[in-house]
């Protein structure tokens, strides 16, 4: 998955970004497993991405709200 930019996450509303962010925790998730199995090799570098573009989904979900 590529990192998504804060520009595209602000043109998503909140359905969208709740289906994006449970799509991107599965994927994670399955990244998480094949790296503990060892079977991880050249998507290594995918885990961080992964995780800062939840960050950036939450954050902005929660700006949504505070509105």
């Amino acid at each position: 998955m590529v990192k998504l930019s804060v520009k595209t996450i602000r043109e998503l509303n909140e359905k969208d970004l709740r289906d994006k962010l449970d799509e991107m925790r599965s994927e994670l998730s399955k990244l998480r497993v094949e790296s503990s199995k060892g079977t991880l090799r050249k998507e290594s570098g995918k885990l961080k991405p992964v995780r800062k573009n939840i960050a950036r989904m939450l954050t902005r979900i929660n700006e949504l709200n505070k509105e």
